[in-house]
């Protein structure tokens, strides 16, 4: 019987490690959290805030998917869409989702994230 989403991996390209910790954690604000040795030799970085763990994982033949995507609950969209854009992260605002408000973002490497609050 399936109980919770544990996390959800993205891919990355090699080397892209530093622009993702610079947007997972200043722009979005998560917490880096460490991965065990063995995955860490292969790099990527995992992040956490609240109940939610988002693990990048390098691929050799990365591309972003282009419709692909984890779907994240916050509180506050319009305020956290503001701390997006005032960090220079793109905010697409999506009316489509009835009972909620939603945006979309880009990641660094161009993973596609959104980002909804059920209306009240």
């Amino acid at each position: 019987m399936l109980v919770a989403v544990d996390h959800v991996q993205l891919a990355a390209p090699a080397g892209s490690e530093p622009r993702l910790r610079a947007f997972y954690e200043g722009v979005l604000g998560m917490t880096e959290i460490p991965k065990p040795p063995v995955l860490a030799a292969r790099g990527g970085c995992w992040f956490a805030a609240g109940g939610v763990q988002l693990h990048l994982g390098v691929e050799a033949d990365f591309r972003p998917a282009r419709k692909a995507h984890p779907g994240l609950r916050v509180r506050g969209i319009r305020d956290y869409a503001a701390r997006l854009e005032k960090r220079g992260a793109p905010v697409v605002w999506d009316d489509d989702l009835p009972g909620h408000r939603r945006f979309y973002t880009q990641d660094p490497v161009g993973n596609r994230l959104e980002f909804l609050e059920p209306l009240e």
